[in-house]
């Protein structure tokens, strides 16, 4: 059976990734399969920068074709803060805890108006093999309500802030239908893109 590596130290995305891609017969490997500590360098001023970075680093680890990924929040009235500082935003040097993030969004919204508050989850996954590389990006969009969810999903702390007016719902997969994650999940839509093409690869 062939092998696929999952290039991501954050359970949430691996979760939601192998649950994704279920249906293609090949084994996912994750990088602790792999005993691979090393983290690759965040130094891209894009997402798509980011996740090709992210790819060929763990590719040329692991020999094996890569799914990396990445992604965060970009908030209009903040000039598309935080961006690629997703989860560097507030100390920089180190990652943020989800609770810091939430709380410091809202700190950083004090006093601007709902209709103001309009944002979207951006994505770009890439998938790496010896042929090259396919890349896929997607968007969820909704606005920053005044409070935070009550829910929380560890390693994406964003999805308890983003509010999507259409459905009435924050963007949480446990409170989505199955419909509804088809549609609006951003990672999904973006791996369903690259399903043929990883399909193709675990064919081969």
């Amino acid at each position: 059976m062939k092998h696929i590596l999952i290039a991501t130290t954050n359970p949430g995305k691996l979760k939601e990734i192998q649950k994704s891609l279920s249906n293609i017969p090949c084994e996912f490997l994750t990088l602790s399969d792999l005993r691979i500590t090393q983290k690759s360098e965040e130094s891209g001023a894009t997402f798509e920068e980011n996740a090709r970075i992210k790819a060929q680093f763990y590719f040329q680890k692991s020999g094996l074709p890569t799914i990396a990924d990445d992604g965060g929040l970009e908030i209009e009235a903040l000039n598309m803060e935080p961006g690629v500082k997703s989860h560097r935003w507030i100390h920089g040097d180190r990652e943020d805890g989800d609770e810091e993030l939430i709380a410091y969004t809202l700190t950083r919204l004090k006093g601007v108006l709902l209709e103001k508050r309009q944002a979207q989850m951006h994505v770009v996954v890439l998938f790496q093999t010896v042929s090259g590389v396919t890349v896929a990006e997607e968007y969820v969009k909704g606005i920053i309500p005044l409070e935070a969810s009550p829910l929380r999903t560890s390693g994406f702390p964003f999805r308890s802030l983003l509010f999507i007016l259409e459905i009435g719902k924050y963007y949480d997969d446990t409170i989505m239908t199955k419909e509804e994650n088809e549609k609006y999940g951003h990672r999904v839509k973006a791996l369903r893109k690259l399903g043929p093409v990883i399909l193709k690869a675990a064919s081969q």
